[in-house]
C-alpha cells in the first residue's frame, strides 16, 4: 500500500470539513458538468461521495484509492453509481470508454500528474471532455502563500505552488472553456476536448 493510500485512509475522517470548504467551487462544477449532454462519465478520485447528488445527467463510474474513502462513498452512492478502488495513474478500463473525465480537487494530489492525464487522455473516447476543478497558483499576492505553505504540503500530499502549464501531458487536450472562481481566482474550472 502506497504512502498516499495510507494517508488518505487516515484523513477519510477528516473530509467532511474540507467538504465544507470546497462545496461552493463544486457546485458551480457540476453546474457545468450537468449541461453536457448525456455520456458515460469517469470520475477520478471521488473522496467520500458526498457530491453525487450534484450529478444529474450522466452514467457516473466513480474511482478512489482509498478503501476507507471508497466505503463511505459507497453509502453515499445511490446504487446507480459504479465505485471501484484503483489508482487513477493505473486505469483498468479499455481505451476510449468514456464520454467524460472528471478531476475535482484531484491533479494537485496525484503523485505523477503527468501520468494521471495520459490515463486520461487514454480512457477518453475522440472529443471527449477532461473537466478539471483545481486550485491554480494566481499571480497575484496568493503565489506567496502558495510558496510559503509548498515547504509543508508535502506531508498532505498537496502540491500547493501548482501551474497546470508545468504538465507536459495537458498538451495532448485542447483547452475549450476556463471559468476562474472568485474570490482571489484562486480556484479554476478547465474543460478540454482530447482531438
Amino acid at each position: 500500500m502506497s504512502a498516499q493510500t495510507n494517508f488518505y485512509n487516515r484523513f477519510s475522517f477528516l473530509y467532511p470539513l474540507v467538504d465544507i470548504f470546497l462545496k461552493p467551487q463544486k457546485k458551480k462544477f457540476f453546474d457545468e458538468i450537468n449541461q453536457l449532454p448525456y455520456g458515460d462519465l469517469l470520475e477520478i478520485g471521488v473522496g467520500n461521495g458526498s457530491h453525487f447528488p450534484f450529478y444529474k445527467n450522466h452514467k457516473i463510474t466513480g474511482i478512489e484509492i482509498s478503501a476507507s474513502m471508497l466505503n463511505v462513498a459507497k453509502k453515499n452512492s445511490t446504487g446507480e453509481i459504479k465505485l471501484f478502488q484503483m489508482n487513477g495513474e493505473q486505469l483498468e478500463f479499455a481505451e476510449n470508454s468514456f464520454d467524460y473525465v472528471v478531476l475535482s480537487h484531484v491533479i494537485a494530489v496525484a503523485d505523477q500528474p503527468e501520468k494521471l492525464l495520459m490515463q486520461c487522455h487514454s480512457v477518453l473516447k475522440p472529443d471527449g471532455k477532461l473537466l478539471i476543478l483545481n486550485h491554480f497558483t494566481p499571480n497575484n499576492w496568493l503565489k506567496y502563500l502558495d510558496r510559503l505553505v509548498n515547504f509543508c504540503s508535502g506531508w498532505f500530499h498537496l502540491k500547493s505552488l501548482f501551474y497546470m502549464e508545468h504538465i507536459k501531458a495537458i498538451s495532448q487536450f485542447k483547452l475549450e472553456k476556463e471559468i476562474t472562481l472568485k474570490p482571489f481566482s484562486y480556484f479554476k474550472i478547465l474543460i478540454f476536448t482530447k482531438p
